[in-house]
């Protein structure tokens, strides 16, 4: 089938009610005759600016969402509290810490969006007008309704237009995905957003702005609203440990008040306990993580316009593709196949006579001669004179040339064309026309085109020489891609608006199965754009069990990720035309490609500044990486709340300092004591009480958040699946590691309480009498050396040294434990406080170094039990995706998914020995260099 049979073939299948709206455009249609400058700006006045409407919003907006979220208002209760209370030096920390809180995260965010902003800006679109009577190029934006405009060969249509007379052809990719350009003429409607590929005719403006047909797929765009799953995941664990702290904070003032605690003192320890006991600087790992990630992936062509889609894309588990211009080239290419229907005649020769049938010597003037001049030897076709010319004419569907060979003088002529008209041509019709018709019809089924060449013998007589084949190909490296992902869990799917045929030949030379539906029986959006009931078990199962679709509208695609997200996959969405903007908005991750239109753009998270989707693997091994880091900093942090308040929980309301020191003998018996302190021999009081002056709170909160950004800079072994939070297991995990620094962190202070009895296990290691403030610093030293540790313990789920920390992080790691080392044996906290000896420092760094190890080896069985017996599902990939096993992936089209679909990398465990050489080789290639 010829280009232009398919051409044909297009136009004839147009909607039923094509004619009907040619014929109303007759009715009503007045060809532009041009405006002046007055009117143009009356007009644009009333109709507005010819451009997309975009929501944005401003840098305040931004700014003042850092410190309204829900995190930043618990600081500010926190802060309040401590202003009324008038403890002015925890009241200035807590204010700071809120600021650079807030101020990082506005940085990080006003950057990525500045990124994209200056990407936009370097697109200004323009547009051949008629004003004032003269030919004018100026901004496409300020067309209005009825202006005159000129569409030439390759400019892009500037607003929906009426053709006044003439011929084009229009190439409509980017709004249909059809990869093949229409051919239209007067009345006919080309639409802002496509590109003319042929001929030039006047037009007469019909629509601009959100009026067009690019401006009203932007409603389905702006209908995407809502909280990203990060977001959502992050609120989820602040309202956890927010609501375990209250309760438990609000047990031990209740308990401190009832028993005669001081009110004022009671309520600054229990609020800044509760302060350093929630994750304060949560949202600024979290950001400065995935900023860190986002300034590689820029490096690699990939512009982040959305930091949260890094998590996501981590998590993606099903990747859905536009086909023109994403998985192929956008041009059609000349293949290797050529059929040849005479002897002595080679690919070679075909090529040559389709190039002498061109105007050579001259720039192409379409497409198709655009291919052909591009691969033919163009020094053999000045062997010959083109004495005449006959171009391309949609009624002949051929071109045509008379040549004379210099070397010679001897004359032929030669033609290029539909197969079917060049066949009519031939003196042998007869005796191939069968075979030519079943190579055409088999080329057909496989939406490969062909385009016949013939030339006159001695005797004049035309005889067919080959059959030219062409094909808008495959990206070299998407084969690939799609394999790469497929090994990392991703499944891959085509949904495309090209022809169904087209897009089972690029899907079979791409390996990704032929099972490609039509948008027959597609749901369609409700009258005001509202999606489908139940559209998840309705569409989900069809299309989770074919490759993909193809001849969609942009409402189908939307609709296709939006069941596939209900059915609980992670989707991504790759695309550059405008008919791909609404899925790209919808789809968990959004990426546009290279060359992609404004709309693309602007609803995409990822945006690629280089060809092809190699660099979409690059950015999952990335973001798999980030997602480790924050994973484990989760971990980390959630164990140390559990550690803080389980251990200040017990020891206010069972560890009574007052109940381990004797009352002296040399006091009579029926001396009266105080009701809120016992009298040492050396006139010291010990509380009845147990609590840690709020400023050592304070400390181990800045310095362990402070440090623990640190953690961006990790190193990681990405996991090899796609990953999900499975924050059960991550609260068990927490829970056990925080479970045991709080039992270690209670047995010292036990210890160090008894010290005073002579069978105490201090007594026995040669430490006695340790007074109440040498204590309390003993136990900030140890807390603040338990969450460091427990940092190490959290980073992998063997033991901790299979993966070696980031250089960085370890150098924030001996920075802050010694500063705490040295605040505690230097600097002892309030008046009358007692700083520790050496021999005190070196007994907690012992104590606390064998109780790492405890904590390491406990948390590697408790891995072992999950993953045995899948404890709290651990051992799913993403459980919550729905009737979608590994059968799956053992289509026979899938050779290479066998090992590597869900069902077969849900045995996958995040360490390098669970990986292959090559493979493992990869992700740390990758790894090191985020």
């Amino acid at each position: 089938m010829s280009d232009e049979d398919v051409r044909e073939r297009m136009h004839t299948a147009r909607p039923k009610d094509h004619e009907t709206a040619v014929h109303n455009v007759k009715e009503g249609f007045v060809a532009a005759v041009g405006f002046t400058t007055a009117e143009a700006e009356e007009l644009i006045l009333k109709w507005g600016r010819n451009e997309l409407e975009e929501k944005t919003k401003s840098k305040w907006k931004i700014l003042l969402e850092q410190f309204t979220a829900p995190m930043p208002i618990m600081i500010w209760v926190a802060i309040l509290i401590e202003g009324v209370l008038q403890n002015w030096p925890d009241f200035a920390i807590l204010c700071a810490l809120q600021a650079i809180n807030g101020f990082v995260g506005f940085y990080e965010t006003n950057k990525a969006g500045n990124a994209v902003a200056a990407l936009k800006a370097s697109l200004k679109p323009q547009a051949h007008c008629k004003r004032d009577g003269k030919w004018v190029t100026l901004e496409s934006a300020l067309l209005v309704p009825g202006d005159l405009v000129l569409l030439g060969s390759g400019a892009a249509v500037p607003a929906d237009c009426i053709i006044n007379d003439g011929q084009i052809d229009v190439d409509q990719a980017a709004l249909t995905g059809e990869s093949l350009p229409v051919t239209m003429g007067k009345y006919d409607n080309p639409k802002m957003g496509s590109t003319v590929t042929r001929g030039e005719v006047e037009a007469t403006v019909d629509a601009t702005g959100m009026n067009t047909f690019f401006g009203k797929t932007a409603s389905l765009i702006q209908s995407v609203e809502g909280m990203g799953h990060l977001a959502r995941v992050l609120l989820n664990i602040m309202l956890v440990l927010l609501g375990l702290s209250f309760v438990l904070c609000g047990i031990c003032l209740i308990y401190l008040l009832v028993n005669g605690e001081d009110f004022k003192e009671a309520i600054s320890f229990v609020v800044v306990l509760l302060v350093a006991s929630i994750p304060i600087a949560m949202e600024v790992v979290v950001t400065t993580t995935m900023a860190l990630g986002s300034r590689r992936l820029s490096e690699m062509n990939a512009i982040v316009a959305r930091l949260a889609a890094i998590e996501e894309l981590a998590g993606m588990n099903m990747l859905c593709s536009d086909k023109t211009g994403t998985l192929t080239l956008n041009k059609m290419v000349i293949q290797e196949d050529c059929p040849l229907f005479a002897e002595g005649i080679t690919r070679d020769n075909v090529i040559l006579h389709a190039a002498l049938a061109a105007k050579w010597k001259e720039p192409p003037k379409d497409a198709l001669d655009t291919m052909v001049l591009g691969v033919a030897d163009l020094e053999k076709c000045d062997a010959y004179n083109q004495t005449s010319y006959t171009p391309f004419d949609p009624t002949l569907k051929r071109t045509g040339a008379v040549l004379t060979e210099i070397a010679t003088g001897k004359e032929f002529e030669v033609t290029k064309g539909a197969p079917h008209i060049v066949l009519d041509l031939c003196h042998d019709r007869d005796r191939i026309h069968q075979a030519v018709d079943f190579k055409v019809m088999e080329l057909a089924e496989r939406g490969i085109r062909s385009l016949a060449v013939a030339r006159t013998n001695d005797q004049g007589q035309w005889y067919m020489m080959g059959i030219m084949t062409f094909l808008d190909p495959p990206r070299p490296d998407t084969k690939r891609t799609i394999e790469r992902a497929m090994e990392h869990g991703v499944d891959v799917k085509m949904i495309t608006g090209d022809h169904a045929v087209i897009a089972r030949e690029t899907a079979r030379q791409l390996g990704m199965g032929t099972n490609i539906l039509g948008c027959e029986g597609l749901p369609t959006l409700g009258p005001n754009g509202e999606i489908p009931a139940n559209l998840g078990e309705t569409l989900g199962p069809t299309a989770m069990g074919c490759n993909g679709f193809a001849q969609v509208f942009p409402e189908h695609k939307f609709l296709i990720v939006e069941a596939l997200r209900q059915k609980g996959f992670k989707v991504g969405m790759t695309g550059d035309g405008v008919n791909d903007a609404p899925a790209l908005k919808k789809a968990d991750v959004g990426i546009a490609v290279q060359g992609a239109t404004d709309a693309a753009r602007a609803s995409a998270d990822i945006i690629l500044t280089s060809p092809g989707l190699s660099v979409v693997i690059e950015a999952i091994i990335i973001s798999r990486c980030i997602f480790a880091r924050m994973k484990n900093f989760i971990i980390y942090r959630v164990a140390c709340t559990f550690q803080l308040l389980l251990f200040f929980f017990i020891a206010v309301l069972a560890m009574h300092p007052a109940d381990y020191d004797d009352v002296p003998s040399d006091l009579p018996a029926d001396a009266p004591t105080s009701s809120t302190q016992t009298v040492k021999e050396d006139g010291k009081a010990w509380p009845p009480f147990w609590s840690m002056p709020v400023i050592a709170l304070i400390l181990i909160t800045v310095l362990n958040d402070g440090t623990i950004i640190s953690i961006a800079y990790d190193h990681v072994i990405p996991n090899h699946r796609p990953d999900d939070w499975n924050l059960p297991s991550i609260y068990l995990i927490s829970s056990v590691l925080g479970g045991i620094a709080c039992v270690s962190s209670l047995a010292l202070l036990y210890m160090g309480l008894d010290s005073h009895n002579p069978n105490s296990v201090f007594a026995k290691w040669g430490i006695e009498n340790v007074e109440y403030e040498q204590i309390v610093t003993m136990m900030y030293l140890k807390v603040s050396l338990s969450d460091f540790l427990t940092l190490f313990a959290s980073r992998n789920r063997g033991p901790f040294w299979e993966v070696k920390p980031g250089k960085l992080l370890m150098c924030a790691f001996l920075v802050a434990v010694g500063l705490s080392t040295t605040i505690a044996c230097t600097w002892p906290f309030g008046e009358g406080a007692e700083k520790i000896n050496s021999q005190i420092c070196g007994l907690v760094w012992i104590y606390c170094l064998i109780w790492f190890l405890i904590q390491d080896l406990g948390k590697v069985l408790l891995y072992k039990l999950m993953f045995k017996y899948n404890i709290l599902n651990i051992n799913r990939q993403t459980s919550h995706v729905q009737n979608y096993d590994e059968s799956h992936f053992m289509d026979s089209q899938h050779p290479k998914k066998k090992h590597h679909g869900i069902g077969g990398l849900s045995k996958h465990r995040n360490s390098s020995k669970h990986m292959g050489g090559e493979e493992q080789k990869e992700v740390e290639t990758a790894a090191a260099g985020v």
